[in-house]
């Protein structure tokens, strides 16, 4: 990601008025603790010249990350969070700012105890990492608090606990996602209203306020052509009955539970072992032609050794043979439990990008939904590949920033033509081989996720406009400017979980004919 943006100037808005899988039941979890509020706390009356004091909590793992996890291994925080305080000194010289860290919710509740009784009047998070629970102790003050993304380092968590504070309704709340500091200043500076006597809520609404105004405006949504080749709906249902998904070690959704509502996708469990000893009959030849191959295609090679890359295609053969042994056109992995834990020696990154190009489905963090999803579109559209992601959202720019570690470079199917990629370490260890493709821009885009047990289609569309090359968290970073209200984004996250799947086209026709032909629900959060 882009860092923060030095500061640079700031306006007040006063007015009348994240194991990360278990972190996407924050909704409830939300509700739950703001059902312990009777009433916002009070301000201190400032007839006495004092300044308002605003604690800044900065939610991370350490000062220096020690880890992978987003942003990446070994990244230093330090100068960010002086950065950040300092803006938020210069631009808001009235207040007293004063800072701590927490690793999570023990932490953070000490912090807020110990200042139960302090003169403390505003607390401002930042999530630094993805999924510390801090913000969950602080809200439940009824004091004034801004929440805001240290943006492709804390926005998993951010997104996910910030859409389940929304949709609880906290009243004393409000958020900044934004690449731009000056962007939380204006925020901060809406502290005011409560200086001033203002209700909590009011301040909550000036936030919005500020945050809206500042949002970047959209610029023309013309795309350019892109004749897609579709199925009709039933050929396609026909054509998936029986398509089998392997989930190797522990899908995030067990789509065996579902009988009926998975379309006739099977999804058949496969033990790690079993791919770990295809990876290494894999031939030794073929495996080096195919990594001779990759290097040769790639526009760069940085930081990853030949010995990795020829690693990586002897998993992708071994994807190949255990597919064919199956039967199935997709495969999902936990990667990153089986590579940590031992179980496998390659990342299966680059086999990904390569079955994704063929027409094929690999699909990472063995993710059965977004996997689901894949196969349902890429099935529907003749072969274009789904990109799964974990989004990032910057209103600064009105972007979303699909990113990930894998993607395939030929978006508009097998036969479609091919853009540039990148072989790279994956971001968040810096070990292994992944891919940045450099995707293509000035198309329309459709981002989706299924849900067999809820029988709902998550829908939005954007224009891609760029491909982001800051160094924190995954390599690929496709933005797209939202049709519709990038504020509308920010709601679904709690119940949906951070990855989207995106294709190239526009596909809404199709998709909405296809959840009729299913008995589906269509909810579409832009």
């Amino acid at each position: 990601m882009r860092p923060f943006s030095t500061y640079s100037g700031c306006s007040c808005c006063s007015m009348s008025r994240r194991d990360f899988l278990a972190a996407t039941g924050c909704g409830v979890a939300c509700a739950g603790v703001l059902g312990t509020l009777s009433h916002p706390a009070p301000a201190r009356a400032f007839q006495t010249g004092e300044k308002f004091r605003v604690r800044i909590i900065y939610a991370l793992h350490a000062d220096v990350q020690p880890g992978p996890d987003w942003p990446n291994v070994g990244y230093d925080f330090r100068p960010i969070m002086q950065q950040t305080t300092a803006a938020l000194q210069q631009g808001c010289p009235e207040f007293e700012f004063l800072t701590a860290t927490a690793k999570g919710p023990e932490e953070a509740k000490t912090i807020v105890e110990a200042e139960a009784a302090a003169d403390i009047d505003g607390y401002i998070v930042v999530q630094m990492n993805c999924w510390n629970r801090v913000i969950q102790a602080v809200v439940p003050t009824g004091k004034p608090v801004i929440y805001a993304d240290f943006l492709y380092a804390g926005s998993g968590g951010f997104l996910v606990y910030n859409a389940g504070f929304l949709r609880a309704g906290a009243e004393n709340y409000g958020f900044v996602a934004s690449q731009r500091l000056e962007d939380l200043v204006a925020a901060a500076r809406c502290f005011e209203v409560v200086q001033k006597g203002g209700t909590v809520a009011q301040f909550a609404a000036a936030t919005a306020k500020a945050r809206q105004e500042r949002t970047k405006k959209p610029d023309g949504m013309r795309c350019k052509p892109d004749q897609v080749d579709l199925l009709s709906i039933p050929d396609c249902l026909e054509k998936v009955k029986g398509a089998k998904i392997l989930a190797v070690e522990k899908g995030w959704l067990d789509l065996t539970k579902f009988g009926d509502q998975t379309a006739g996708i099977e999804c058949i469990n496969i033990p790690f072992a079993e791919v770990n000893a295809a990876w290494e009959a894999a031939d030794k030849d073929q495996s080096r032609e195919i990594a001779q191959r990759w290097q040769a295609s790639a526009a760069l090679v940085k930081e990853v050794d030949p010995e990795t890359i020829l690693r990586s295609a002897a998993m992708y053969l071994a994807q190949k043979a255990v597919m064919k042994k199956h039967g199935a056109i997709a495969i999902t992995m936990n990667c990153l439990g089986g590579f940590y834990g031992g179980h496998i020696h390659a990342y299966p990154c680059l086999g990904f990008h390569e079955l994704l190009n063929e027409g094929l489905i690999g699909a990472c963090e063995c993710d059965t939904r977004s996997t689901f999803t894949m196969a349902m579109v890429t099935t529907l559209t003749n072969g274009r590949p789904g990109y799964i992601s974990d989004p990032v959202i910057d209103t600064s720019t009105n972007q979303i920033i699909y990113a990930h570690c894998v993607a395939a470079n030929k978006p508009f199917g097998p036969q479609g033509p091919a853009n540039p990629f990148q072989i790279l370490t994956h971001s968040e260890d810096r070990q292994g081989a992944s891919v940045r493709s450099v995707l293509p821009v000035g198309y329309l885009t459709t981002t989706l996720e299924f849900a067999p047990d809820r029988k709902q289609i998550l829908f939005h569309q954007a224009k891609a406009v760029d491909n982001i090359p800051e160094d924190r968290a995954c390599r690929t970073k496709l933005a797209g400017e939202p049709v519709g209200d990038i504020e509308k984004l920010f709601r679904q996250w709690d119940r949906w979980g951070w990855h989207r799947v995106t294709f190239y086209g526009d596909l809404k026709e199709p998709i909405f004919a296809l959840a009729d032909a299913l008995g589906w629900e269509v909810l579409q959060e832009a």
